[in-house]
């Protein structure tokens, strides 16, 4: 199945510093695809659940792909990914955590939660870039999307 239409990705992500350097990275691989931000995990669900600011759905369709990060403050991406499997309009969405956790702990929960993959944040721009580019080359090109 080839995708008709650039990728829909949805980076929830609470740090500035990180939302900034995902999105250069993005730019700098030059990748067709559109990046929405929500800036904590409330506002993530609310995009997914098309609450309040999200409830336009032409301006904020649901991703084919959510990158997720886990340390955020009133709802963490655990309770995010959980929430999201329990919603059988939103369960079949891939979901990448990308965290700077290499906790043990961390990464089983993640698994246990439903997450499709699981990359600790790289420290450098170009690990980020390495990053992105493998995104790209599995979960927006090689990966088979599930029917939603």
């Amino acid at each position: 199945m080839t995708r008709t239409r650039p990728a829909h990705i949805l980076l929830i992500e609470d740090n500035r510093m990180d939302i900034e350097l995902t999105l250069d990275a993005f730019r700098e691989h030059r990748l067709n695809n559109e990046i929405h931000v929500a800036p904590g995990g409330m506002e993530g669900l609310d995009y997914l659940l098309g609450q309040g600011e999200f409830a336009d759905r032409e301006k904020f369709p649901l991703p084919d792909l959510i990158l997720l990060d886990l340390k955020m403050p009133v709802i963490d991406g655990h309770e995010v990914l959980w929430q999201i499997k329990q919603i059988p309009t939103l369960k079949r969405i891939p979901i990448v955590v990308l965290s700077s956790s290499k906790e043990e702990g961390d990464c089983a929960l993640t698994y246990d939660n439903g997450a499709n993959s699981y990359l600790v944040k790289p420290v450098s721009f170009d690990g980020f870039l390495d990053v992105v580019h493998q995104i790209d080359s599995y979960w927006l090109s090689l990966n088979v999307p599930p029917p939603l």
